[in-house]
Order: structure tokens, then C-alpha cells, then sequence
């Protein structure tokens, strides 16, 4: 198997010109714990917002303003001082079996998919997990 064969395609992200706000609304409002962010400029990957880095950010900024000032302060903080620009990438051709290490031994929760510098899709530790649900279903309606 592939990557391009669990990766999701269609992938929520943002730009350098967004805001912490915009991230903590995005990933509240849709569930999703990892936003990659383009820079606008070039259209090139610029890093991974991760939900942990996200809430401590958001901890942070709770801790020094309160509750009540807290959007106001999140508008104020560029992306691009949560965004983690240490990431590795897929290709949609490569190895399932080469993700999953990588998983495995780095304990990332999510790999941009790229395609001659293009973000094309994620793959999650979720997708991960789905696969395994999957293929344990088709083993039970087996009998093994």
C-alpha cells in the first residue's frame, strides 16, 4: 500500500498571514489537531501548527491576559510563532510501511503529503489506526 491510498486530500490549512485566533478557530470548529501553513507568497510549506502547540500558546497567552481578553490577544499573534518549521514530508507513492516507522520512531501525529512542492494531502496517526480497524474487519469476516 501506498500513502496516497489512507492519506486525506482534501487538507484544512492555513497561511503565514493567519493568526494564532484563526488556528484555535479552525481547529475547534472542525476537529482537527494539525494545520499545515502555507506560506502566500509562494504556495510552499512553510510548517505544521500542532495541537500541542497550539494550547500551549493558548495556555500562555491565558495565563498573562485572562479569559475575557484572550481573542483579542490570539489576533495579535502571527502563526507563524507557533507553526513547527522542523517536519517531514511524504510523497503520495511512497511506502505505507515507511510512514508508519517514521511514526513510530519520531512520534509525530501527522506527515504533509507533497507533490513537486505541493501540498497534496496528510496522513495522520488516525489514518494509521482507521487502516487498522479496517484490516482487522476484513480478518474477522474471514474467520481468522
Amino acid at each position: 500500500m501506498q500513502v496516497k491510498d489512507i492519506m486525506t486530500p482534501k487538507v484544512l490549512s492555513l497561511t503565514d498571514q493567519h493568526t494564532l485566533f484563526d488556528a484555535h478557530q479552525l481547529t475547534s470548529n472542525k476537529g482537527i489537531r494539525h494545520i499545515p501553513v502555507i506560506a502566500k507568497a509562494s504556495g510552499r510549506l512553510v510548517g505544521i501548527v500542532t495541537q500541542k502547540a497550539l494550547l500551549g500558546h493558548v495556555m500562555k497567552l491565558v495565563g498573562q491576559v485572562g479569559t475575557e481578553k484572550l481573542e483579542t490577544k490570539e489576533m495579535q499573534v502571527p502563526i507563524t510563532q507557533v507553526v513547527s518549521e522542523h517536519f517531514q514530508t511524504l510523497s503520495p507513492e511512497q511506502e505505507l510501511s515507511e510512514a508508519g516507522e517514521y511514526f513510530l520512531s519520531h512520534k509525530h501525529g501527522c506527515l504533509p503529503v507533497m507533490e513537486r512542492d505541493k501540498l497534496v494531502g496528510i496522513v495522520t496517526s488516525s489514518d494509521f489506526v482507521r487502516l487498522s480497524l479496517d484490516l482487522l474487519k476484513q480478518l474477522d469476516t474471514k474467520g481468522y
